[in-house]
């Protein structure tokens, strides 16, 4: 029970995260040794990871939210002089949370195959 809500906390931290990172002036985003467009997968592909584990039973609605959230974020762009909104952003961002969803659906098939296996040799 208390790593599911540590998952839920954390999965809204991480979102919040994301929103903070993608409006905040440019000089305010992290830089890492990848691609920008490896970087935006990635962290939604994390979004998505971390949201599936907290909410298993929702995978289609938590696909449906992350890839809406996802143009939205980089719409919220726009607020900013120094960002700019790009579509292809924003599916890139989508494409990462919904293969998130997906590895994150899949880790918990196997945690689960695996927690039965040791039930059953008990």
């Amino acid at each position: 029970m208390m790593t599911k809500k540590f998952f839920k906390w954390l999965a809204w931290v991480v979102l919040a995260a994301l929103v903070f990172v993608t409006v905040s002036p440019i000089g305010l985003r992290p830089h890492t040794l990848t691609s920008v467009g490896l970087d935006r997968a990635a962290a939604f592909f994390l979004a998505g990871a971390v949201f599936a584990v907290a909410y298993p039973r929702r995978w289609m609605s938590l696909a449906l939210f992350l890839v809406f959230s996802s143009f939205a974020i980089e719409t919220l762009q726009e607020l900013s002089p120094t960002r700019h909104a790009r579509p292809d952003d924003a599916l890139v961002k989508a494409v990462g949370a919904v293969a998130g969803i997906i590895a994150g659906k899949l880790a918990l098939t196997i945690r689960r195959g695996i927690l039965a296996r040791r039930l059953a040799r008990s």
